[in-house]
């Protein structure tokens, strides 16, 4: 198989319903019936996910990975990954806050979790929505060490340790592996990540798991191990202006972020070094390439193969600006270049750029 016979590609999301989990995912995703009520995440785009559109429909990602690597990742990410879809997509609904967590790295998980096939996670969070007053716990509010911090776990008083952040629509906030955190209660968002489930739970607030009645999990040791005891640094990144109705909300090694608000049409070309994720957040879109056209309604997400080359964004909405996100294996020397070049300074860059 060639790689011309690849097109944009709608999956089928996986869906998670965890007990800290809301009820607006299914209807603002608009979720075909009979679904659950009650969902925590929906995974968009991630290896496992089904194709459901065109002549690839009941393929995994993963498959096609296999079958197209080069023209289906781009060649950043094979030179860094090789055959493997490195990125998951998804949306968060948290009804409740979810457990004090940290992630490990990718050394820390290809050494100690290599079963797993999954790589370290780091993260970034897009606030779709969010009740007045939300929060999300961020890092440590001043530096500390392994033996403060596995102290306070024993004596159930980490949260006097973290730091807390206010957030609202719009932001976005960068989480390193290694960091400390949780989203709190009343918070919509949309997360880009490395492909990586490796959570470990550092406090749970005593829940108990509603099919067991035990308590769940937590994973100490290891979240000693790989915690950044340092204290944190800001959260929210800056977004950047890019023209045309981009702007770079945030660029790491593993992948870059952008929205998009478009009033009528976005011309764009999918780089040869990666693929491109598409999310619609507000309005609907057409997207129109060389091979056909594709709609897209509200929450639905596509990828975009890194040979589709030349394609068109179209607002479908005459009230609305179209508002979509769009994630990839970014170039990080290249785009620091191209912001330094548009009269950006170094520290600005820093704010949304990191190594």
């Amino acid at each position: 198989m060639t790689h011309h016979n690849l097109y944009p590609l709608l999956l089928t999301p996986k869906i998670a319903e965890p007990i800290w989990g809301g009820t607006r995912l299914a209807g603002w995703l608009e979720l075909p019936e009979p679904r659950p009520t009650t969902i925590g995440e929906t995974w968009q785009i991630y290896d496992s996910d089904v194709v459901r559109n065109g002549p690839l429909a009941g393929k995994t990602l993963a498959e096609l990975v296999q079958e197209q690597s080069g023209a289906l990742l781009g060649t950043r990410s094979m030179r860094r990954y090789g055959a493997d879809f490195p990125l998951l997509a998804k949306f968060i609904d948290a009804a409740d806050r979810l457990s004090i967590q940290v992630h490990p790295d990718d050394e820390y998980a290809h050494r100690v979790e290599a079963a797993s096939g999954f790589h370290g996670k780091t993260e970034a969070w897009y606030i779709v929505d969010a009740a007045p007053g939300a929060t999300v716990t961020y890092g440590f509010a001043r530096a500390t060490d392994r033996a403060e911090v596995a102290a306070a776990l024993a004596a159930g008083t980490i949260e006097q340790l973290t730091r807390t952040v206010s957030v609202g629509a719009g932001d976005t906030i960068f989480v390193p592996a290694g960091t400390l955190h949780a989203i709190n209660a009343g918070i919509l968002l949309f997360e880009i990540q490395q492909k990586s489930d490796l959570t470990y739970r550092v406090y749970d607030y005593q829940r108990r798991d509603a099919k067991t009645g035990q308590l769940r999990e937590l994973h100490i040791a290891k979240s000693l191990d790989v915690l950044d005891y340092s204290a944190a640094r800001p959260a929210k990144t800056g977004a950047l202006a890019l023209g045309e109705g981009r702007a770079l909300l945030v660029a790491c090694p593993y992948f870059a972020l952008e929205r998009w608000t478009i009033a009528e049409t976005l011309e764009r070309a999918v780089d040869s070094g990666s693929f491109e994720i598409l999310t619609v957040l507000h309005a609907a879109a057409t997207l129109q390439w060389a091979g056909g056209v594709l709609p897209l309604k509200r929450g639905e997400s596509v990828l975009l193969p890194s040979a589709l080359g030349a394609y068109a964004l179209q607002n479908g909405d005459d009230e609305e600006l179209l508002q979509v996100l769009a994630a990839y294996v970014p170039d990080i020397d290249a785009l620091r270049a191209q912001l330094m070049t548009m009269g950006l300074s170094a520290e600005r860059v820093a704010e949304t750029v990191f190594e």
